[in-house]
């Protein structure tokens, strides 16, 4: 069997194309000065191991023999894990926006000059015949090689082009600003309400993605305007809807827990079956929140079960968490997930399968190619208990019962494949909401799990170079980015409020120390997207927009916020205002786009955090910690250290009195000792 070079990677995505008859190469030195040596454009192709097209593409194209002749005569072929290499694909996606004036993804396909990687031609998915006016990938690949060959001098011109955008990019990152005001959050607040889908949910047109920036965003806005007295239940209703549509519909596992990546349709229904963890993380975290707003049992329900699914599918043994679950099983889109109804009678009582077909949707019209079902809650669990005449707990019972035996029939099919790599950014993402969500739902089991993934990291990803990025069968490599440090640190802070630990605070301020270091523009704020001794690649960036995960200069902020006021270290403090001044120029520009750092924005303009230090007996103070977890109250971080806690330096004069106490700070101004949770309550 032919091997490529790509046998001795670890990357899931790699190794799928390593038998290939391309001659592919990982990105580094070996490949760039093959290409530089030999002239000859560069075909890089990134994708990801759980990206549907990105098999389509490998199977009509990367496996048929012509074709990777082809390649193989008129390039040096490039292959990257965008999930390992965010910076190349970063990069390269701005490129194809630039080179084609559409928005990119996956397979990402791109040329490049031998001796500069400069981009000069772009598409994503190329099909292996003529379809929907694209011509066939092996057509394009002459036209381009002979493009390559024969037209030199309009490349040059073109290249030169781009790199003058590229040094606007990097001036617009350095116009900063002083003038700081809530104009961009009151924009975005305007536009999210306009495309807002008021009838399912959501914000703009199918395809749907679920977005939990601007639902956490929506929920700190409504906040504001209760504490000013003019409740703005708009702002309010497009979270909480958005959150009831996507846990009502198919996006959602019915079954098994967790979100797939987004829907194709407006209905919520049938998605793009592939999941992420990096998805899941934060909607974990938004229906967190979202129960402490309105105590509704859908939204309790749906984290419970998407961590509980994390918990059996994407942990490690050892305790990190992996990546992604594809979206195919048998080289068939959402094979694994969708049913027929004979299927599903003979695994349900006759008395019973009436009510779960009306409640999943069994009793409407095939929702997938016309012949499947693919489940959703068709209707309130309360209308149909009164229908039946039976107790919502009963019912509920009951479904719950043949969901579990669905789920364990469904399991004895042919999976889906895991992509088992540990990322550190991603890891920090889920430790995050599992933190969250168990102390919110007073689940211990959770906060468990985030600990072994943050000890796993630790252990793993960790050394005294510094953060790594990923691991994968016992390697750890590439440098870490931004994101990596950003999330761990905003994850740890979450953590500390779950159950204290001085390990992860010094680890929290170890990474701290580091994306300072490493990360930060120290002439005109703001952070890099990789560090200072990165590789040089043809644009460093300061990413300040949010995309399919969050802004890592706004997660930077708003964690350096929060260490920072916790710690009275006025260093994390001033670095993340001046991230917030750095983007606030860009932010103006497209406010719904940077969520994340209007998050940031907000605890700026609204003097600080709120930081509760509880000390005393363990009964009495987890008491009182368990009260503030029910709260929202998005400026609210609260720690409780029993009395046997060695205090850290910057905590000394939080100390343990005779009976259990409150130590509360706005911002940087404290308040004496509070010796009563009623009294805590009302500065609350």
């Amino acid at each position: 069997m032919h091997n490529n070079r790509l046998g001795n990677e670890t990357s899931p995505y790699l190794l799928q194309h390593k038998d290939n008859p391309v001659e592919w190469y990982p990105w580094g030195k070996e490949a760039l000065e093959i290409a530089r040596q030999s002239n000859k454009p560069i075909l890089l192709s990134i994708g990801y191991s759980a990206c549907h097209w990105c098999h389509v593409m490998a199977h009509e194209s990367f496996e048929n023999t012509e074709t990777a002749a082809l390649m193989n005569e008129l390039y040096i072929n490039i292959k990257v894990d965008r999930e390992e290499r965010p910076d190349l694909d970063k990069i390269y996606q701005t490129s194809h926006s630039l080179l084609t004036q559409r928005s990119g993804g996956w397979p990402l396909t791109m040329f490049l000059t031998p001796d500069e990687q400069m981009p000069f031609f772009a598409g994503t998915y190329f099909p292996d015949e003529p379809r929907h006016g694209i011509p066939a990938f092996s057509v394009i690949l002459q036209r381009v090689a002979d493009a390559y060959k024969n037209n030199q001098e309009s490349i040059q011109q073109q290249n030169t082009a781009i790199k003058d955008v590229f040094n606007k990019i990097n001036e617009q990152d350095n116009n900063n600003s002083d003038s700081i005001t809530a104009m961009p959050v009151d924009m975005a607040k305007n536009q999210l309400k306009k495309n807002f889908d008021p009838q399912y949910g959501g914000f703009g047109a199918a395809p749907k993605f679920p977005h939990p920036g601007n639902i956490e965003f929506a929920f700190k806005q409504w906040f504001h305007s209760v504490e000013n007295h003019s409740e703005d239940f708009d702002m309010l209703n497009t979270a909480t809807f958005t959150l009831e549509k996507m846990a009502e519909g198919g996006i959602f596992d019915q079954l098994g827990g967790g979100f797939s990546r987004y829907s194709v349709d407006k209905q919520w229904q049938i998605p793009h079956f592939e999941k992420m963890l990096y998805d899941n993380g934060p909607l974990l975290s938004a229906y967190a929140q979202a129960y402490t707003i309105i105590e509704i049992p859908l939204f309790k329900d749906t984290a419970i079960d998407t961590a509980n699914w994390v918990m059996r599918e994407m942990q490690s043994v050892n305790g990190g968490y992996y990546s992604s679950q594809d979206a195919d099983s048998e080289n068939i889109e959402g094979k694994y997930y969708v049913w027929t109804t004979d299927e599903i009678k003979q695994h349900i009582e006759p008395k019973q399968y009436g009510v779960f077909a009306e409640y999943f949707g069994l009793n409407l019209e095939a929702n997938f190619e016309g012949k499947h079902w693919h489940l959703i809650k068709a209707c309130h669990i309360t209308a149909l208990a009164e229908k039946y005449d039976i107790e919502v707990h009963q019912l509920k019972a009951q479904l719950n019962h043949n969901r579990q035996h669905l789920l364990k029939i469904r399991e004895k099919r042919i999976r889906p494949a895991t992509d088992d790599k540990i990322l550190a950014s991603w890891n920090g993402l889920m430790i995050k909401g599992m933190s969250l969500a168990g102390r919110v739902f007073d689940k211990p089991e959770l906060i468990q799990s985030a600990q072994q993934a943050l000890n796993f990291i630790k252990a793993h990803l960790w050394s005294k170079e510094g953060l790594a990025a990923t691991h994968k069968d016992g390697k750890t490599q590439l440098r870490a980015y931004l994101d990596d440090y950003a999330f761990l640190l905003d994850a740890i802070v979450e953590l500390l409020q779950a159950e204290w630990n001085n390990d992860y605070l010094d680890f929290a301020n170890q990474l701290a120390e580091t994306l300072l270091k490493e990360f930060e523009d120290t002439k005109h704020g703001g952070f890099y997207f990789t560090g200072h001794h990165h590789e040089t690649l043809i644009l460093r960036q300061k990413n300040y927009a949010d995309d399919a995960i969050p802004s890592g200069n706004g997660i930077a902020a708003i964690a350096l916020l929060k260490l920072g006021y916790l710690l009275s270290n006025t260093h994390y403090l001033s670095a993340a205002e001046n991230t917030i001044k750095a983007a606030f120029n860009t932010i103006t520009q497209s406010p719904v786009a940077h969520t994340t750092l209007l998050q940031a924005l907000d605890i700026h303009l609204n003097n600080g955090m709120t930081t509760i230090i509880i000390r005393g007996d363990e009964t009495t103070g987890q008491q009182w910690q368990s009260a503030l977890n029910k709260l929202y109250k998005p400026q609210l971080q609260h720690f409780y250290l029993a009395d046997n806690i060695h205090l850290p330096i910057e905590l000394v004069g939080k100390k343990s009195l005779e009976q259990t106490c409150a130590y509360y700070c706005q911002g940087s101004s404290c308040s004496a000792p509070i010796f009563s949770l009623d009294e805590l309550l009302s500065h609350i």
